[in-house]
């Protein structure tokens, strides 16, 4: 069995903390091969019952701003929707089609027009920075502009077009709250901190916070820092996704396009170069998450298994004394015994017993194969 398929995420754990398009980036990952613990570390309140959204929709139709800037497609549509049916529609359009109305990118552009209205700019990068660099060059002094916001901070733009004189005023198109039920979000932490998950993927920064803040309340937020810095790998859609995982110290990879594909593309570029490859007794072995690949076929391996490869990957050719994997093995107590059998299990999974050798009153060690010496002619 090759990548081709198994797929190049085949062995690994990935976390989902998203809520909206969390069953398009776990079908994207599956479709990979990767195992999938979902968290949604959010939920949205729904745009017709935000109070916080009517509010700023009757303050623009009751005083129009200067410039209106659309940062997302669903966000924008949700907005019209609303309106429409708070029996405000028709004034919020009207209000748009005189004002100058920026459109971040082509997606939200489609958005736009599809409300029949037509977009004064879009940038081609989608960038946010763009936009802002197009409205300071403009000049913002004394005039008003309106922003959609869309769940995730804007650090530097609401406070340079302030900074620049100009009045903001924020349209919350879609609030974020903390689950109404933390269980799943509990179970994805608890991986995090076991190491049983390969990466985190994170679409929104209030997902990160989110999880940072669980963390907080069940005191165990240095530890899932330190996880994420060392063992999980945290992965953004963008760089401001990025931000409060990076204020905690934490590296963060983002694909170059903000998306969800881009996103699955660069866990696996990632997670398999990661992967330990070895030479062991004649074949190529790879130790992957929960899963190894042995000349290329894929062997799921129990949790304890992993335990003990993983430290004996890591001493590659060294023997490791019992009680060295004993204290690898989680929950196992004192009872060597227990690496026996855990090892039994793990070269039944492994379909090649020989990989690993016995040394008799000692422990056990991969049977790494000596390195080869290439030789030249004179």
């Amino acid at each position: 069995m090759d990548e081709q398929e198994h797929g190049p995420l085949a062995g690994f754990t990935v976390g989902v903390t998203a809520a909206r398009r969390a069953d398009e980036l776990i079908a994207l990952l599956r479709r990979r091969g990767a195992a999938v613990v979902h968290g949604p570390a959010l939920r949205i309140v729904p745009l017709a019952d935000d109070t916080e959204l009517l509010a700023a929709t009757k303050e623009i139709i009751g005083n129009a701003p200067d410039v209106v800037v659309a940062t997302t497609a669903i966000g924008f549509r949700g907005w019209i929707e609303a309106a429409e049916g708070w029996g405000h529609g028709e004034e919020l359009l009207a209000v748009l089609r005189d004002v100058e109305l920026l459109a971040r990118g082509p997606k939200v552009k489609g958005a736009v027009r599809a409300a029949g209205l037509t977009e004064s700019w879009s940038p081609t990068s989608e960038s946010m920075a763009e936009v802002l660099d197009r409205l300071l060059a403009e000049g913002v002094t004394g005039r008003r502009i309106a922003l959609q916001l869309h769940g995730e901070p804007l650090p530097g733009f609401v406070e340079a077009l302030t900074a620049g004189g100009a009045e903001v005023v924020g349209v919350p198109v879609y609030r974020w709250m903390a689950p109404e039920d933390t269980g799943p979000l509990d179970r994805l932490l608890d991986a995090a901190l076991a190491r049983t998950l390969d990466a985190v993927t994170f679409t929104s920064a209030p997902a990160a916070v989110s999880l940072l803040s669980r963390a907080q309340e069940k005191g165990v937020r240095e530890e899932l820092v330190e996880a994420l810095r060392h063992d999980v790998l945290a992965v953004c859609v963008g760089p401001v996704t990025a931000l409060p995982l990076q204020a905690e110290a934490i590296d963060t990879y983002q694909p170059e396009r903000f998306r969800l594909g881009p996103l699955v593309q660069l866990l696996c570029r990632e997670l398999p170069g990661r992967s330990r490859v070895l030479p062991v007794a004649g074949h190529r072995v790879e130790v992957r998450g929960h899963a190894v690949l042995v000349d290329g076929a894929l062997r799921p391996v129990p949790p304890a298994g992993m335990a003990l490869l993983g430290l004996l990957a890591r001493r590659p050719g060294w023997v490791v004394s019992r009680a060295d994997l004993l204290r690898a093995l989680p929950g196992a107590g004192r009872d060597e015994h227990a690496v026996e059998t855990a090892m039994a299990r793990l070269r039944t999974a492994l379909g090649t017993p020989k990989l690993i050798q016995t040394v008799v009153k000692r422990g056990y060690r991969l049977a790494l194969d000596a390195p080869t010496e290439t030789k030249y002619d004179d």
